[in-house]
């Protein structure tokens, strides 16, 4: 389980720097960490309902990204890459899009500001050493899809531990201590 995670957050960070550096996210990788998430459903014996729940976030997110590539808004690696974070965040898609929607307004919020040291020609220096944000280039939606990736990979303990409580008995110490010991693993 820990290493499926792991292996997911690897990729993530591979995709953010080569989004950051090339403008491509690579359909392999991007499915390797889609792949990633059957495996780890797959070790941690995820009941029916919620693989629906996470292949139907899945699909929705894919459905959206092609409409908004379709209007040349989003590349077709990044409609991928969001279909892939939004399998892994399933219930949680909400709090991962709000995630994903505040780092996406951060990059472009770099993007913008990398074409204003541009026009600025004491500045100007300074923009050519920021030439992986350079405007001309687009934004690279794939940084905040990767750290909304991350994430619903992280989430994945959490809602993991959720579903052993009873929600009608309080939690003894004992399951609040694997939580905390759990969470302290992941940071």
């Amino acid at each position: 389980m820990e290493t499926t995670r792991a292996a997911a957050c690897a990729i993530l960070a591979v995709l953010a720097f080569l989004d950051l550096h090339t403008r491509r996210l690579p359909n392999t990788v991007v499915a390797a960490f889609a792949v990633l998430y059957f495996v780890h459903a797959g070790l941690t014996a995820q009941a029916a309902l919620s693989l629906a729940t996470h292949a139907l976030a899945g699909v929705i997110a894919l459905g959206v990204g092609a409409l908004i590539f379709r209007f040349g808004w989003l590349g077709g690696g990044d409609v991928k890459l969001a279909g892939a974070v939004f399998l892994w965040a399933g219930s949680e898609s909400l709090t991962v899009f709000v995630i994903v929607s505040l780092c996406g307004l951060l990059v472009a919020l770099a993007v913008l500001a990398a074409a204003q040291l541009q026009r600025i020609s004491a500045l100007a220096f300074l923009a050519r050493r920021l030439s992986w944000i350079e405007p001309a280039r687009g934004v690279p939606y794939g940084v905040a899809l990767a750290v909304g990736g991350f994430i619903a990979v992280l989430l994945q303990a959490a809602v993991g531990l959720q579903m052993t409580f009873t929600p009608l008995v309080p939690a003894s110490g004992h399951q609040t201590g694997a939580a905390l010991s759990i969470l302290a693993q992941l940071a």
